[in-house]
């Protein structure tokens, strides 16, 4: 079951392959798709926070299966319910051995305003139905719709009057709809069969307003050393068009494409109704508004009758859904993640909702505190933020590719009656790897506290340098540069009961490097890192030396 309605999203262009095709094409409606496939693709650009459903800058590749019956001859292929955000250009239609010769995206869709303005002049294709409030009677008026800009004329034997003046309740019924004219977004083609046809055809498209993204909840206990991790998949749709009982897939990673100029979508204007006395033409009254539901038909307009062949068988009931999964399936799409939903989800229209990517339990984490200084620069205390690190491999309760997303933190505090499960702390991640380091990074902590103070600075001759002669041969190099050689103290403090671990990274402007410190450090990422434990309510010291080099 497909359901539809539109939004502000705006459709693409017009897309014409093929020769010029002769009026006489019969119009066949493709079944409605009985299997849907729905791959979604993410805003590289989005920000954090929430999604603005008419505003979504990731896409989607939608792949439907309908059933066909087509007769020799030449067809316009109509495949409604499409996303309105289709591009066109992108659509492929496999399962007809004699290929498509034109394709078209149909913005205009079947609204009460459009109804009207199709049905404008065409003799006696309208009735006027009128129902007294009174008595309860209905009385049926065969007419014309004589005018529909500014208000909607009609004539009839009894002369010429305007729609919503009588002051009794009306409706207004068409014999048929015009035209080309549909209730969702169609994607139309032209074909030409040379004996009957009965098939199952596909139809894969682009289509824009689409996005998705990663949600992790961490649930940690204060004094252990593992946590129980969970993520979400929320996908989010922007399109007027609903995909039910999909199967979903998402795929991770920047993908580089274009996009063009694309059309609005035409879901009809107001109605209006400008009165005037029975009997009169030329003593006009305040016009009436007519309320319209966008892409909806009015409750007072009715479509009698057909308003296209229907071909197509009605489809089989939907395959029953593979066995749920325990967690999402990734697989390898290039240098892209691919993660294959469990079981069947149904995108619903303008909507954001989530389904589960996996629940993995007794993660082994470190607790350790986290400061950055850049070299040679003094600042005040900073609350240091706190660290929970990892190893994205099976040994960890881990080992998949890890989608950049939000992480909120949860652990226990309390005991018994008052023992509650609060936020401790939210913070983002980068897309991870398999097997690569993962650190969980929240908000400083008031009780640890870090500053660093530039204590001595001295400017000397780099002459003096032992190995300066082998620089001299060197051509382009300044011998008369200067060595700036500056010492650094860095302070942490603690103020809480136990002790903790804090790791001090630094970052060195280039030409500058650490020749000495009093504390042991290391090298991570190119970068020097003291790994300092310091000491419950106590502060602890380290000093380090630094050379650089300035003409």
């Amino acid at each position: 079951m497909r359901s539809f309605r539109p939004n502000r999203y705006s459709l693409a262009g017009l897309a014409l392959l093929g020769a010029p095709l002769t009026a006489e094409a019969q119009s066949v409606t493709a079944g409605p798709a009985f299997d849907v496939s729905v791959t979604v693709y993410r805003d590289p650009y989005r920000g954090e926070g929430g999604f603005d459903l008419d505003y979504l800058g990731g896409f989607a590749l939608i792949t439907e299966s309908r059933r066909i019956e087509l007769q020799p001859g030449e067809h316009t292929v109509r495949f409604e319910g499409v996303a309105d955000g289709i591009e066109p250009v992108s659509a492929i239609v496999t399962g007809l051995a004699t290929g498509v010769v034109e394709k078209n995206r149909d913005a205009k869709l079947l609204s009460p305003s459009a109804l009207v303005q199709a049905a404008a002049g065409q003799e006696g294709r309208v009735d006027l139905l009128r129902t007294d409030p009174k008595t309860g009677v209905t009385t049926r008026t065969r007419g014309t719709i004589r005018a529909a800009e500014g208000g909607v004329v009609f004539e009839t034997p009894n002369g010429i009057e305007a729609l919503r003046c009588s002051g009794l309740s009306e409706t207004v019924s068409f014999e048929e709809s015009a035209s080309g004219l549909s209730s969702t977004p169609t994607l139309s083609i032209r074909t030409r069969v040379t004996e009957p046809v009965e098939a199952v055809i596909q139809l894969s498209y682009l289509a824009r307003g689409f996005d998705w993204a990663a949600d992790y909840v961490a649930d940690r206990t204060p004094g252990e050393s593992t946590l129980d991790l969970g993520a979400w998949i929320t996908l989010a749709n922007g399109n007027g068009v609903s995909f039910e009982n999909a199967r979903v897939q998402i795929v991770a990673g920047k993908l580089n494409r274009e996009s063009g100029q694309v059309e609005p979508i035409d879901i009809g204007g107001p109605i209006f109704a400008d009165c005037w006395p029975r009997g009169s033409t030329s003593d006009s009254v305040e016009p009436i508004y007519l309320q319209q539901a966008k892409g909806w038909l009015d409750d007072n307009i009715v479509v009698t009758g057909a308003r296209m062949a229907e071909a197509a068988m009605a489809p089989p009931p939907p395959p029953p859904p593979p066995p749920m999964a325990a967690e999402v399936v990734q697989e390898e799409l290039g240098d892209l993640k691919l993660y294959r939903v469990p079981g069947r989800v149904s995108v619903l229209s303008r909507q954001a909702k989530q389904v589960r990517m996996f629940d993995r339990a007794a993660v082994p984490v470190t607790r350790l505190y986290e400061v950055n200084f850049s070299g040679n620069y003094s600042t005040n205390f900073m609350a240091v933020p706190m660290l929970l690190r990892t190893q994205n491999d099976t040994e960890s309760n881990l080992g998949l590719p890890l989608p950049a997303g939000r992480v909120q933190l949860f652990e226990q505090v309390g005991e018994g009656a008052a023992e509650r499960r609060l936020l401790a702390g939210e913070t983002t991640l980068r897309d991870i790897a398999v097997d690569e380091e993962t650190e969980f990074e929240f908000g400083g902590a008031p009780d640890i506290q870090a500053r660093q103070t530039v204590e001595n600075v001295t400017l000397s001759p780099e002459r003096s340098l032992p190995w300066l002669p082998l620089l001299r041969v060197v051509p382009g190099v300044n011998a008369g540069s200067r060595t700036l050689d500056q010492i650094n103290r860095i302070e942490v403090a603690n103020a809480r009961s136990y002790d903790v671990t804090v790791e001090v990274r630094l970052y060195l402007q280039g030409g500058t490097e650490m020749v000495r410190a009093d504390a042991p450090y290391g090298q991570k990422n190119g970068r020097p890192i003291f790994r300092l434990t310091v000491p419950a309510n106590d502060s602890l010291t380290v000093r380090y030396q630094t050379l650089s080099y300035a003409r």
